[in-house]
C-alpha cells in the first residue's frame, strides 16, 4: 500500500477528484467523484450516487484511478488501487446519512479505493512518475 502525505489529502479535500475504471470492453470510463474522501493513511472512499458507468465497472472488478489537479499550483496526483464495494453495513450506514443531510437520494453503494501507487501529475520533469 502506497501512503497518502499531508498535502495529498489536503488536495483531495479541497479540488475536484475525477475516477476513471474501465467496461469489460476495454474502454475507459472518466467520473466526477466529488464526495471522495480519505478514509485512512492508505484509502480513498466516494459515495456512489448514480450507479452509472463507474459503478458498473466497479461491480465488475475494474481497477480505480483517481486523478486530483490544483490548478492554481499546477501539482495534482494520481492515484491507482483495487476496491471494496459496500452496499450496506456501518460505512454505507454513514454515507446514506451524508447523502440526506444534503438532500440527495440514498447512495447505491460505497467504494473504498486500496492506494497500490500514487503518481506525480506535477508538469515538467516530475509528470507521471511513480512517487509511492
Amino acid at each position: 500500500m502506497a501512503t497518502l502525505t499531508q498535502e495529498m489529502k489536503e488536495m483531495i479535500a479541497t479540488q475536484q477528484c475525477f475516477i476513471g475504471t474501465v467496461n469489460h470492453d476495454g474502454i475507459p470510463n472518466v467520473a466526477p467523484k466529488r464526495s471522495t474522501r480519505v478514509l485512512s493513511e492508505d484509502s480513498l472512499v466516494f459515495t456512489e450516487g448514480t450507479g452509472g458507468a463507474t459503478y458498473a465497472n466497479i461491480k465488475r472488478g475494474s481497477k480505480v484511478s483517481v486523478a486530483v489537479v490544483n490548478r492554481d499550483i499546477l501539482d495534482g496526483y494520481r492515484f491507482v488501487g483495487n476496491t471494496s464495494l459496500y452496499e450496506s453495513g456501518e460505512l454505507y450506514e454513514q454515507a446514506a446519512a451524508m447523502s440526506k443531510k444534503m438532500g440527495m437520494p440514498k447512495p447505491h453503494a460505497v467504494v473504498v479505493i486500496h492506494i497500490k501507487e500514487i503518481h506525480s501529475l506535477m508538469p515538467g520533469a516530475m509528470a507521471g512518475k511513480k512517487i509511492a
